[in-house]
Order: structure tokens, then sequence, then C-alpha cells
């Protein structure tokens, strides 16, 4: 049963929500125009055994969607002189310029080109669970290519990264940052760092059946995806409450689609200027246009969130937005206003692209 609100004109995309909803375990899809909610949609079930209905206040890890949620949280460091895009890293953090990271900027690490997508050799995959810890030892880590001259996708280890620059940038973390200055004052249902006493709202993920296709194993993608110490185990009490800017925000579609409102605006969200029109234009500076070392395909990387060259947000190259491993998607597009989140519980194996989302987001625009 689909539940939610569309605003007159936008009937099509609640038929498509209901027609797709076969498909999923449980879905969240939400689009805001020009400051305005005109799709709010939910349905099925948030967990496996098909007993609990997703409401409107269920939340859902959506993975690598958080990512860009956390880049508008270092531009707002960035916005505020406490950090600089094109400075060292190691300026911010002394310890990570070692074994020829010490040139590679602030903005390239936040585009993937740091050289550092996870641990080629074995760790306790508990470290992912002990921030500090973990950052400290990507730090020190050989890049598995020369930082600064490719990018390959750091699907973890991102978040490590921008955690601790944020963290000696400004003494709060990216999850207190982002209560505190963004979704506090603006009443949006999102956090990266969830507490316990939120749990209880969080739907179960169903994994998906077969992985992603990759193409050859090369050490950098075997350091990102493909080796029993590449992730934590997730889901558990622990795993939600620390914060992994780089994967486990926690919100519903409408959360994500107002946060995503940012990119469609140039800074806004509703009548708030979060991001002034300078930071906008450096956290949307493409820093990396080209095959990617660990992903199967050409990115177009900007300082955090990605530019819309292969058309998955929509038809206008204009967007920028990101996607979450098994299916999410977060996106913004100034061409039309409009931010677009799409969440779902029932994980698939497509990398990016889920062809869910995609029905949803074509319907969404033949109603423009």
């Amino acid at each position: 049963m689909v539940e939610g609100y569309v605003a007159p004109g936008f009937e099509r995309v609640r038929e498509a929500f209901a027609a797709g909803l076969s498909e999923e375990l449980g879905a969240g899809f939400a689009a805001v125009r020009d400051g305005e909610v005109v799709v709010d949609l939910w349905g099925g079930w948030a967990d496996r055994a098909q007993t609990k209905p997703w409401a409107r206040e269920t939340i859902v890890p959506v993975y690598s969607t958080t990512k860009a949620i956390s880049a508008i949280v270092m531009a707002w460091l960035y916005d505020r002189g406490l950090l600089e895009y094109e400075a060292p890293t190691a300026k911010l953090w002394p310890e990570f310029g070692v074994l020829g990271k010490d040139k590679v900027t602030v903005a390239q690490t936040l585009a993937h080109m740091a050289g550092v997508p996870g641990f080629l050799e074995p760790i306790d995959p508990d470290l992912w669970l002990d921030p500090p810890a973990c950052a400290a030892a990507l730090a020190a880590l050989e890049p598995l290519w020369e930082p600064g001259t490719a990018s390959g996708y750091h699907p973890l280890s991102w978040g490590y990264l921008a955690g601790e620059m944020a963290l000696r940038a400004s003494g709060r973390s990216v999850g207190a940052i982002l209560r505190e200055e963004i979704c506090g004052p603006l009443g949006i249902d999102f956090q990266i760092g969830t507490p316990e006493s939120e749990h209880h709202r969080a739907a179960e993920m169903k994994k998906p059946s077969r992985p992603g296709d990759f193409n050859e194993i090369t050490p950098p993608v075997k350091a990102a995806f493909f080796s029993p110490w590449a992730a934590p185990v997730r889901g558990s009490t622990q795993w939600r409450r620390i914060e992994i800017p780089s994967a486990n925000g926690h919100g519903g579609a409408l959360a994500v689609a107002r946060l995503y409102e940012v990119y469609a605006t140039g800074g806004l969200i509703g009548a708030s200027r979060v991001l002034s029109q300078h930071a906008f234009d450096a956290l949307t500076t493409r820093r990396f246009m080209g095959d990617d070392l660990v992903l199967p395909f050409n990115v177009d990387w900007r300082t955090g969130v990605l530019g819309n060259s292969n058309k998955i947000y929509g038809p206008n190259v204009e967007a920028f937005g990101h996607s979450g491993a098994g299916g999410s998607v977060g996106f913004g597009d100034s061409v039309v206003g409009v931010s677009v989140g799409y969440v779902m519980n029932k994980q698939s194996h497509h990398i990016m692209g889920d062809p869910r989302s995609l029905k949803l987001i074509e319907a969404l625009y033949s109603c423009l």
C-alpha cells in the first residue's frame, strides 16, 4: 500500500511508485521543487519478515548517499575559513602527509584522489568501528597510486578522512555539525551517528543476491571492496551509533531530498542559506573527470559529490548527486529546481543507476 502525498500534477509519480513497489521490500521517494514538497511517498515493509509496515517515521541507512551530505558539511567549514580546499590535507593533519601523501589537497582527498581506498593488507574489520584508530591507520598507508593523478573510489575510507579533517578544522565532528547547524535548525530528520534511542525506527536491510559487476580485481578494487576486511559488520548498535560520514547516514526519502536541495538551489534549503554562492561554487568545482580506478565507469568528481555526466540523476548534466550501496539516491538539479531522495531496504547489485530509481526519476521529470 502506498502512503504519502503528491502535489497536483505529480500523480504519475504515485502510479510509478505503486507499480514498482512489487520489486521492493520497503521504500520511499520524495521530491522538493523550489522549496515545496511535491512528492513524499512510502510503502512496503520495514522488516524482512514483513510484519512491520514502512511508516512516515521509518529511517534507513543510505550508505554512500551520505557522502554528498557530508560534503555539504565540509563546504560549510570551507565557507567559514576553517579549512582550505586547495591546501594540502597534511596541513590540517600532519600525520597524513607520509609516503607520498604530503601534497594531495583537501579537495583532491574529497574527490577520491588520495590513493587510500581501503586496506590492501589484512586488518581486523572491527577497526572500522573505531573512527580515530581507523583514521590513524589510513593516514599511515602508502597510497596505491600517485595521489592527485587519478580518482579511485574510496567507499568507506572517504568518511574517515573527511571526519578527521572536520574534527581537526573545527573541533567538531561531521555528524555534530550536521545536527547542530543544519538538520536541527531546519527540522530535517537525518543523522550521521544515530543515537540508540532512534534505532527502533531503522528498517532492516535485505542484502543483494549477488555482488556488483566490476571489471578486473586490481589492488585498488580489492582494497576498496573485495577483501574480508573491506567493511565492518553493518547494522549493529555500535555501527549505527558511531559516525561514518561516508556510509552510515540514516534518514527517510524526504530528509535526503531536503538536504540535496543545496545542490538544486546553489546553497539553499527552503528559505535558509546553508552555503554562500562562493562555497557552493567551490563544492561543485570539477576535481577529476575520467575513468575511475575502482568504479567500472567514467566519473565526474566534484568536491565530494558527482556531476551528472552519466545522466543517472535526471536528464540534465547540470545536476549533482550521489548513490548508495543497494540503490539509494540523492540529487539536486538547478535547471528545474528539483531535489530528490530515494531510499529502500531491499538492496540490488547495481553499483549506480538502479532501474527502480531511474523509473521514478523518469516519472518525476515527465510531470515537470
